[in-house]
């Protein structure tokens, strides 16, 4: 299909939309008072996606969740008209009367009953049950059915995963628009239909086209309903991906009216090297991805003919780029250094960080040591700073401490076998920042006597290198939650991932197929994380889970395991100069935040539209 018939098509199906549905929120609306301004509904948003799988977007920014966070991560209900716990062990969840999917069908415990039964247990389209964070030591919770707006879980012990894992920015939902699937399920389908949807779909099986139609959160079916704010209306392959307001959206301004406000959301479908030049050209109503700091100066520049001005939002990684030692790795005598705490704080005293900010981001971020940020209220001196510091004297001392003194002509360390102290530093290729930081981080380390150089790879390559064990350090975004509080899962300062945590790959490996694979920790450090951590799993209280956090969090951060590099890195956000709502001030991040999500997109206005 040709852009320009595409255009016409999407055109006509919102004409469509918009002539056979009546705006009806349910009776208890969820009244959204978190607004600068009262705004008007009208006009339409333009954005920037760099590939087609960004539709989800439109989930993500969206952010209607059955639980929420408010801006100052406090969790409240938001789908959901309210919710009781009994001990963090039983969770009853209250749906709001006359609450409609957007093609107008009502919203229902049987969708959370059908998601359950049909969708999570079923072997043929998931092999392995229900998402692990709904498992409390193996177990599954019982599901009860109350009423149509009733619906509780119960579980033997507590879940302290539960409510924050359905709020975050990624979440999975647990319902599913069954009025809808039961058509490509073989449960509910006639086998003579089913069976002609699935030849004509040249799907594989029905489970094969039960996925291809279940998209809640991929986002890319203008067939499949939704609860969030704007449902897309047409689907790829295309150029241009246009979301209309629902006309069933739960929420409502304090004066009543129905969000969101802005009628359309148009995604442009453009080259990743693109977005900073049509950002700059005003091609763009809201833009920050495919931005970086980088283009701040340029943004800046073409304000004054593009009718947009650039906003700076500090991200909320715990450290923007960080060095990941690998403790995994299968050179022996390297191994045995980076298991040396003293081998790695002297790597991390080393940074000039103050350097790193003024030389990559015009002194505008701040040390980090890849823990916790400030803001966080889990937040200590203790842990902020440790291993911080530019001391050259110290990392000296510590190196000559673990028999590295002797160098050769070079003056490069020798290690005990006599071998040149000469490090490959990894980064992901293409990311001409890592790259940049890698050569400053060479510098930076060849001062203390050791060699470094820095290779670029694949990022998959890179990956399966340190999986392996053959990458011995790397450089990788720090971890993504800065700003934590005692309800939120320690797991990112505990060996339990492969994929996120490249110090500890084997470790990681291991907690994730509960031994059937990897290494089992074996440095005390890392054993008592990960007791600490099971305490948190199995903790009843909030008070309890703080004081745990406030275990885990000094120990970790004290053992340098990672080496971070600065933080609050800013964020440009290109914004129409008539949107209103808009924070001038807020968090960039994925999680918790959502990037936008957090700060309620459904009620940005344009004053022309």
């Amino acid at each position: 299909m040709s852009p320009w018939i595409n255009r016409v098509v999407v055109s006509l199906s919102i004409l469509l939309v918009a002539e056979t549905v009546k705006a009806e929120p349910p009776a208890t609306p969820l009244v959204v008072n978190d607004m600068a301004t009262i705004g008007r509904p009208g006009g339409e948003l333009h954005m920037l996606i760099s590939r087609e799988a960004d539709t989800r977007l439109l989930y993500i920014y969206g952010h209607a969740r059955l639980v929420g966070y408010d801006r100052k991560l406090n969790l409240h209900p938001d789908i959901l008209e309210s919710y009781d716990i009994e001990d963090d062990r039983v969770f009853t969840m209250h749906l709001r009367k006359g609450h409609r999917w957007s093609d107008g069908q009502p919203f229902t415990t049987e969708d959370f009953r059908f998601w359950w039964e049909d969708i999570a247990n079923n072997k043929r389209l998931r092999p392995s049950g229900p998402p692990i964070w709904m498992l409390v030591d193996g177990k599954p919770p019982r599901v009860d059915i109350l009423d149509a707006q009733t619906i509780r879980y119960s579980w033997d012990k507590p879940n302290p995963f539960f409510l924050s894992e359905i709020a975050s920015a990624s979440a999975e939902v647990i319902y599913a628009p069954a009025h809808y699937l039961k058509q490509f399920h073989e449960r509910y389908a006639d086998p003579a239909t089913l069976a002609q949807l699935v030849a004509s779909s040249k799907s594989r099986d029905w489970g094969s086209l039960f996925g291809r139609r279940d998209r809640a959160t991929k986002f890319d079916s203008p067939d499949m309903p939704t609860l969030q704010p704007w449902m897309l209306a047409n689907g790829p392959p295309a150029d241009r991906y246009v979301a209309v307001r629902n006309p069933y959206y739960y929420k409502v301004d304090s004066k009543g009216q129905q969000l969101p406000y802005i009628d359309k959301l148009i995604f442009d479908l453009v080259d990743t090297k693109l977005v900073p030049v049509k950002t700059g050209a005003g091609e763009t109503d809201l833009q920050a991805r495919g931005l970086s700091f980088k283009d701040y100066t340029f943004l800046r520049d073409s304000e004054t003919r593009n009718g947009l001005a650039t906003l700076l939002w500090p991200e909320g990684k715990s450290s923007h780029l960080a060095i990941y030692p690998n403790l995994n790795a299968t050179d022996p005598d390297l191994r045995d250094l980076i298991r040396d705490r003293r081998f790695r704080l002297a790597l991390s005293l080393s940074l000039d960080r103050k350097a790193i900010s003024e030389y990559l981001y015009f002194g505008l971020a701040t040390p980090a040591n890849n823990t916790v940020l400030d803001a966080s209220p889990l937040y200590s001196d203790e842990v902020g700073r440790a291993c911080l510091g530019h001391d050259l004297d110290k990392a000296n001392q510590l190196l000559d401490e673990i028999g590295l003194a002797r160098r050769n002509s070079s003056g490069v360390r020798l290690m005990p076998d006599g071998r040149p102290l000469d490090i490959v530093l990894e980064t992901e290729g293409g990311d001409t920042e890592q790259a940049d930081l890698g050569e400053l981080v060479r510098d930076m380390w060849r001062e203390i006597g050791i060699a470094i150089h820095v290779k670029p790879a694949d990022r998959e390559v890179l990956r399966d290198r340190v999986f392996a064990g053959d990458a011995v350090m790397t450089i990788t975004s720090g971890i993504d939650n800065g700003l934590p509080t005692a309800e939120m899962s320690p797991d990112a300062y505990a060996p339990t991932s492969q994929f996120d945590q490249l110090q500890w790959p084997k470790w990681g490996q291991y907690y994730e197929t509960s031994g059937q694979a990897g290494e089992k920790p074996d440095l005390p450090a890392a054993k008592e994380l990960m007791e600490l951590y099971a305490k948190w799993v199995g903790s009843d209280t909030q008070k309890q889970r703080a004081a745990i956090w406030k275990e885990i969090l000094p120990l970790y951060a004290n053992q340098c395991f990672t080496i971070g590099t600065v933080a609050s890195v800013q964020q440009p956000i290109a914004v129409r100069k008539t949107l209103r709502n808009v924070p001038a001030k807020a968090v960039w991040n994925w999680e918790p935040q959502a990037q936008f999500g957090l700060y309620n997109p459904e009620t940005f206005w344009l004053d022309n539209p």
